[in-house]
């Protein structure tokens, strides 16, 4: 059977409309989430999916309390605030790591890759979501900038049980708004992050405790040392 040039055509037509879909898709998302929330993430709906009732407030950054800014870029990216998106030191030392450990794997994503992650993409791994993860965010981070890049990290995070964002987790974990968490609560809060459905920032195990204390300390050196400038101010 041979194909016919009006075809091939049309199939180079299609392929060329999804390739520029591709390239623009996420120029388009990051200037219309630079202004307006987006209204929820794949996360979510997988765990609607699943039968979580989904929690999901809306939370300006000058609403959520300093502490819980430090004591994510504490726990997750302590170079947040020097890096352009992707910490090109933190994937060498990660790939290092999990060379000397073997089967033991350790990552090197950035908050703002996180974030855009979490804003227009897909949980799990593979090479081809992280080819889209870190081209997504290279775009984002130019037109979202630090501060606007942490108000959606803190507004789109999962916390376990449906919540997601700060104030979520914040009145379901502690019955208050995230504007007033405590240093203490915010380091529980952060230490959960990478497994929110496992551990729990309330009557916390003992890796939680111990985690939550070491970032409590490491809030006082990102705090000291201007850590959180670009989010925060001086």
């Amino acid at each position: 059977m041979k194909i016919r040039k009006k075809d091939m055509a049309r199939a180079g037509r299609v392929l060329g409309a999804a390739l520029v879909l591709l390239i623009a898709s996420p120029f388009l998302g990051a200037v219309v989430y630079r202004f307006v929330p987006p209204p929820g993430t794949w996360t979510m709906l997988q765990r609607k999916l699943s039968g979580d009732v989904i929690v999901h407030p809306w939370t300006p950054l000058r609403k959520i309390s300093p502490h819980l800014v430090r004591a994510v870029i504490a726990a997750e990216d302590s170079r947040f605030c020097e890096h352009r998106g992707i910490d090109v030191e933190a994937v060498q030392d990660a790939l290092e790591d999990n060379r000397k450990n073997g089967k033991r794997r350790r990552g090197g994503s950035t908050i703002s890759q996180q974030t855009a992650k979490n804003v227009f993409l897909w949980q799990g791994g593979g090479w081809l979501r992280k080819a889209f993860e870190t081209y997504f965010t290279v775009v984002a981070e130019t037109i979202w900038g630090k501060r606007r890049t942490m108000e959606l990290y803190l507004n789109v995070a999962e916390w376990g049980d449906g919540l997601f964002g700060a104030e979520a987790a914040a009145r379901g974990r502690f019955g208050k708004s995230a504007k007033d968490l405590s240093k203490h609560e915010a380091a529980l809060l952060a230490a959960v992050l990478p497994s929110p459905n496992k551990w729990r920032a309330v009557n916390p195990g003992p890796y939680v405790r111990g985690r939550a204390a070491t970032i409590r300390k490491r809030m006082d050196v990102v705090k000291n040392e201007g850590l959180d400038r670009c989010v925060l101010g001086k």
